[in-house]
């Protein structure tokens, strides 16, 4: 069933994704993946702007939008014209990491930082991550969240990218194995995105490793389109890009809206010489977002076939609501 799109939501739904609708975006907010990289440097934070710059100037122009983090990614980006006007920019809003022990995760808001600074300042779409397991005891208070920051987007009607990790809950520290991974990927759809967002950011619900058969693939993808309440895209977890290749075309195929990745673009440009680092985001990295952006064009499914415009009357911005 079709649900209704506010404007500012549409305008930046829009903004984030090409002509088809359909999103090939560039996900660079990770923080103290790339912050360590510069520890002990002279000047750490100014090389990890200096490479979300690099990433970003390369990158954007054949991207639909890019995901940045405020302080070493939004931000400077902005400031110094690296991300062009043409790309969309997706900002996160939650803290780095996760409090609680690993069998309990808890994502958290900064105090400093909110969906009503990343409207202020032009972005076209909020990203907030939420750790979860239906069987967590902290799985509750992070439905809460969501609901917390669904209702602030659309006070502020700007759209919401929900990214959801899976991880096991229990004690003991024993992974999921290849079926309750799946089964955790699945029912968190099920369960959050009702709740919130515009656009689902999910993991690839299958371990590869352990079930290489693309038929497998093809089930698993499917029942993430039927549980989840909105359209989704796929992140990449930093697998190694053929396999991430291959995961996107399979999760299209079974009704994704398109691709948000980041480490299985560009991670061995971390790290590296400079002059190392652009030639590889010129030519390798540049030539992995152009096949991503061939894969989502032929099999995606737009986000649109999922939301129509709210119907205007001529006076309708009467009772259009402001910030």
């Amino acid at each position: 069933m079709e649900k209704t799109l506010s404007l500012g939501k549409r305008r930046g739904l829009s903004q984030c994704a090409d002509a088809h609708s359909v999103f090939n975006i560039l996900a660079l907010d990770h923080r103290q993946a790339v912050k360590k990289v510069f520890d002990g440097r002279p000047d750490p934070y100014g090389e990890a702007v200096a490479f979300k710059r690099a990433v970003v100037r390369a990158l954007a122009p054949v991207s639909t939008a890019v995901l940045l983090d405020p302080a070493i990614g939004a931000g400077p980006c902005l400031a110094d014209g690296s991300l062009p006007g043409g790309c969309g920019l997706v900002v996160t809003v939650e803290a780095s990491g996760y409090a609680g022990p690993a069998h309990a995760r808890v994502s958290r808001l900064p105090q400093d930082w909110s969906p009503g600074q990343i409207k202020r300042m032009g972005a076209s779409a909020v990203k907030l991550l939420v750790y979860y397991h239906h069987r967590a005891g902290t799985a509750s208070a992070m439905r809460d969240l969501v609901t917390q920051v669904d209702e602030d987007c659309r006070r502020l009607d700007i759209p919401l990218f929900l990214e959801i990790l899976t991880y096991s809950p229990d004690p003991d520290g024993t992974k999921l194995n290849p079926e309750q991974y799946t089964e955790a990927v699945v029912q968190a759809a099920a369960d959050l995105t009702p709740i919130g967002g515009d656009i689902l950011k999910a993991e690839f619900p299958v371990d590869v490793k352990a079930c290489p058969q693309p038929e497998r693939w093809f089930d698993a993808c499917r029942a993430v389109s039927e549980a989840s309440a909105i359209p989704w895209v796929l992140l990449s977890a930093g697998v190694d890009f053929d396999v991430f290749a291959q995961q996107a075309e399979a999760a299209c195929q079974q009704g994704a809206s398109g691709i948000l990745a980041g480490r299985a673009i560009w991670k061995e440009a971390l790290g590296i010489p400079d002059d190392d680092r652009d030639r590889f985001l010129a030519e390798t990295a540049r030539a992995r977002m152009e096949r991503l952006q061939s894969i989502v064009q032929q099999y995606a499914r737009p986000f649109t076939d999922f939301y129509r415009c709210e119907t205007l009357e001529e006076e309708w911005f009467g009772t259009y609501p402001g910030v």
